[in-house]
């Protein structure tokens, strides 16, 4: 396996396609308003929350109202040749939207509706822009809940193309588990529909699997049924203080491997303490710490948060702060999502290069106290996150944009984490993505083959290489 070199991540290769005036005209006749070359608005949809910031905006912004208006949009661009990008709320972290090749911003956040809830069923369909607080507000009152919770209030197109998951995953699983079916416009522009609300099918390929997580490079989802779940009669949460890195992450693994069926277990480090007290007023212990969550029958939280506290003890744990109201609990899971925007004010004007991986949870602890004695020797702020119950964890490198040698310190590093991480048999992106940040990643996870079998697809389904162009791999 041969890792890439840090400096094939510092930028992105730009490579702008002209957009023709004859194709923006016929955008602003037929879509008016809702297509717009206003720079202020272009540059909002040519950015996310990746470190990458000289990357040109697309040419143009249309915000889409049905499947039909984003059909009618590829189908134009299918013809002139140019690039679409899917954009929902901005939220990614690897580049996923930004217009390396110029192109069209086809904006889904105003096709917000939820379609059809059944309730018996346990499933939901819903438009692209439908953010996932809002699919449980209007699911809450069936005593159902969707528990895929990747932090940011992402919406169910962007967290189905980019495979999310979350602080929840250790229990309900990934977006690939719980996607059931998709509308999907391709790059011709036409529409299809992958998959039912049965839950099973070995009827043909899975192209639901296929278009889950391939970051907009195949087609533009528009629809999406997914997974619902009952809400636990009851549900525990509690903090837990540990004396180091490692006897949290040795917890967690014997909780794992003992087979408890923990919600949530979230690790964050003292320095992510820090940052997370002063941004949300609260008074946690500076120290490494266990978040975790329990939910079923009464006597079955009760037993396993017992059973959790036990281990624990045995490897220093103390200190268990038991939330058991939903006010107590909301505010302990808002500080914990808000950790990334806690860091970024602890160092104003600084950019994160935020990183993650994803390991064998025999293998967590080698690879997180390797990248954490790397993190701490170079001198670079930065936090640590991590959904530890599945291997998941995630570094936040902060830098001064202005200061080059802290932006190549952070690619060091992340390269040194990445490449471990797939030395122990883990992956390059437990699930931020590719995205332009690890295409090379991709490879020598992959391998060459592997690859090549990709981009024979991506050629089949777009031959003109229209939908969200140099994302995951080059061609």
């Amino acid at each position: 396996m041969n890792a890439p070199t840090p400096s094939t991540h510092l930028a992105p290769a730009i490579l702008q396609r002209e957009v023709p005036d004859a194709l923006l005209t016929t955008l602003k006749s037929r879509f008016a308003e809702r297509c717009s070359t206003a720079l202020v608005v272009r540059e909002q949809h040519g950015r996310d929350e990746s470190a990458f910031t000289t990357v040109p905006p697309p040419a143009a912004v249309v915000y889409a109202l049905s499947t039909q208006e984003v059909a009618e949009v590829v189908t134009l661009a299918s013809q002139y040749r140019v690039p679409v990008i899917p954009f929902g709320v901005g939220s990614s972290l690897e580049g996923h939207l930004l217009a390396v090749q110029g192109g069209i911003s086809i904006d889904v956040s105003r096709m917000n509706q939820v379609l059809a809830i059944n309730a018996e069923d346990l499933t939901v369909t819903v438009q692209p822009g439908v953010t996932r607080k809002q699919l449980n507000g209007a699911v809450k009152s069936t005593g159902l809940f969707f528990p895929i919770d990747p932090g940011a209030d992402a919406t169910l197109g962007g967290m189905s193309a980019t495979r999310a998951s979350g602080t929840n995953a250790v229990r309900y699983g990934t977006m690939r588990e719980n996607v059931l079916a998709l509308e999907v416009v391709t790059a011709s522009g036409e529409v299809i529909r992958t998959g039912t609300r049965a839950k099973k099918s070995s009827a043909g390929y899975d192209l639901t699997r296929l278009m889950v997580g391939s970051e907009g490079t195949l087609g533009v989802i528009t629809e999406v049924t997914v997974k619902l779940y009952p809400l636990p009669e009851a549900i525990s949460a509690a903090v837990c203080s540990f004396p180091s890195i490692e006897a949290a992450v040795r917890t967690t693994i014997q909780i794992i491997q003992m087979g408890i069926p923990i919600a949530r277990v979230e690790l964050i480090d003292a320095n992510t303490v820090r940052m997370v007290n002063a941004h949300s007023k609260l008074t946690l212990r500076e120290e490494p710490q266990l978040l975790m969550e329990f939910h079923g029958s009464p006597a079955s939280v009760k037993e396993q948060a017992e059973t959790v506290q036990e281990i624990a003890a045995e490897l220093g744990g103390n200190a268990f702060e038991w939330a058991t109201t939903p006010e107590a609990r909301t505010r302990l899971w808002t500080a914990r999502h808000n950790a990334y925007f806690a860091a970024i004010q602890s160092k104003p004007g600084c950019r994160a290069i935020s990183t993650d991986t994803c390991v064998p949870i025999s293998r967590l602890a080698d690879c997180l106290l390797d990248s954490v004695a790397e993190a701490d020797a170079s001198g670079l702020a930065y936090f640590l996150v991590g959904h530890v119950g599945d291997g998941n964890f995630h570094f936040g490198y902060l830098l001064d944009p202005n200061i080059p040698s802290e932006r190549a310190t952070a690619e060091q590093l992340n390269h040194a984490l990445v490449t471990r991480a797939l030395r122990l048999e883990g992956t390059c992106s437990g699930e931020h993505g590719v995205g332009l940040h690890k295409m090379d990643f991709l490879l020598s996870e992959a391998g060459s083959g592997a690859v090549a079998m990709m981009r024979t697809i991506k050629q089949a389904l777009d031959p003109h290489n229209i939908m969200n162009p140099g994302k995951i791999f080059t061609l």
